[in-house]
């Protein structure tokens, strides 16, 4: 299992959150509730094989994409 530890800053109020991710299999969408406001926090996670290299996009659980 490949886990990566990333510090996080929530989308609502700026704290930062400390998060584990594992990037051992596909692309993950995941919510995590901020430990300050406890909001949700939207958290996908992108595996790019071809770079080796993850990425990870932040924001607001109740954002609409178009």
């Amino acid at each position: 299992m490949d886990l990566i530890h990333k510090t996080i800053l929530c989308p609502f109020c700026g704290h930062p959150t400390h998060v584990t991710l594992d990037v051992s299999g596909d692309d993950q969408d995941d919510i995590e509730d901020c430990s300050n406001c406890c909001n949700p926090i939207h958290i996908v996670t992108h595996k790019d094989e071809l770079h080796k290299s993850v990425q990870v996009f932040v924001d607001a659980e109740d954002e609409q994409i178009y």
